[in-house]
């Protein structure tokens, strides 16, 4: 049997065999003629790791937006685009997925967003001091809201924060950064965008869950980050297409 991609749902998750569903990476191998795997060799490790992750942390609906990129990803593998695609999922993001948590936290993300592209080892090794400004504003804010909100409501935010935004952004663009990890600055850089990102999730959490009573803290940072989540995962979808040409955007 082909795979008729016009009656294909993707589904999270790995899965035992074909009758039980297909997650993005299972249906490239299908499409490919590979045996049931959610690794198929045709396709390059940065963005199978992208890929799987992605296609977990997205709902059930917008998960379906990756249907269209099946049949672009065979063939990836040794294409020799592995680094350029590295380094694009770098540039993601310090220069989008962090800058828009600062803002949503209230703080200034001007400096990052007018970075140029990270387009080398080089370039992700000049942005560092960039990186570091933002991950200590983002920790001074947090230590102001942690104490002004006090653990209970901040627990609650930082947890909407986490099952919301973080495994639909971070996770998926830093599995496919890390393993391509060929170079050390952009390690310590991606540690600098993951603390200061958590930090300003709290903060935003923490400013839209504390009107609320605090049972309904939670559902309020929620609805306050979702938004930007929206935003993050389209922008995630994007640039997963862009990874698999291997053209770095502006």
């Amino acid at each position: 049997m082909t795979l008729d991609l016009d009656a294909l749902t993707l589904t999270a998750g790995a899965h035992e065999d074909r009758g039980n569903g297909l997650c993005l990476m299972e249906a490239v191998a299908w499409f490919a003629g590979e045996g049931h795997s959610d690794h198929p060799v045709c396709v390059s490790p940065v963005l199978g790791a992208f890929g799987r992750v992605l296609n977990d942390v997205l709902p059930d609906g917008r998960r379906q937006d990756l249907k269209p990129l099946v049949p672009l990803l065979p063939g990836t593998a040794g294409d020799g685009k592995d680094q350029v695609r590295g380094l694009m999922a770098a540039d993601w993001l310090v220069r989008v997925y962090l800058p828009a948590w600062l803002e949503l936290a209230g703080l200034d993300a001007g400096e990052l967003r007018g970075l140029p592209v990270l387009d080398s080892g080089d370039a992700a090794a000049a942005a560092q001091p960039v990186l570091d400004s933002a991950r200590a504003r983002a920790a001074a804010a947090w230590d102001i809201a942690w104490d002004a909100a006090g653990a209970a409501s901040g627990a609650a935010a930082w947890d909407a924060a986490w099952d919301a935004a973080w495994d639909a952004a971070w996770d998926a663009s830093g599995a496919a950064a890390w393993d391509a990890s060929w170079d050390a600055a952009w390690d310590a850089a991606r540690v600098a965008a993951r603390d200061a990102a958590r930090d300003a999730a709290w903060v935003a959490g923490w400013v839209a869950g504390w009107d609320a009573a605090r049972d309904a803290a939670g559902d309020a940072a929620g609805n306050a980050l979702a938004p930007t989540v929206i935003m993050l995962q389209d922008s995630a979808v994007i640039l997963f297409r862009r990874m698999i040409a291997g053209v770095p955007g502006e």
